[in-house]
């Protein structure tokens, strides 16, 4: 399976973990000139910003070792320039990360949701 139909599936799967949760998807595939914001989401009058990570098996790695500091940096400043575009009027929000792992037939072995990753 190739990276992108890989990050589609495991897109989806956040989008169903989280609905399930209680938050409400605003947007997917935000994209400005410092890069993507997989999703953006609302919960308890908190605009979520969620960078999604999906491997298939970690012996590669995990996909918490994909949200680095460099990644970081560009989804805080993603965030911000998505809320001065859309003019929000929530003065609140977060970036979290969701980690997925797939086994090799495709099921979830684990998924992680990670609040506030940027301190």
């Amino acid at each position: 399976m190739d990276n992108k139909k890989l990050g589609e599936i495991g897109e989806e799967m956040a989008k169903d973990y989280l609905e399930e949760r209680g938050y409400q998807i605003v947007e997917q595939n935000f994209q400005n000139r410092w890069g993507e914001i997989d999703l953006i989401c609302q919960k308890d009058k908190i605009m979520v910003f969620v960078e999604v990570k999906t491997r298939v098996g970690e012996r590669f790695g995990t996909p918490e070792d994909a949200i680095n500091n460099e990644k970081k940096r560009k989804l805080f400043k993603n965030a911000n320039a998505y809320m001065a575009f859309k003019k929000q009027k929530i003065n609140s929000y977060r970036i979290d990360g969701v980690c997925i792992v797939l086994d090799e037939i495709g099921e979830i072995k684990r998924i992680n949701h990670y609040e506030n990753i940027i301190n």
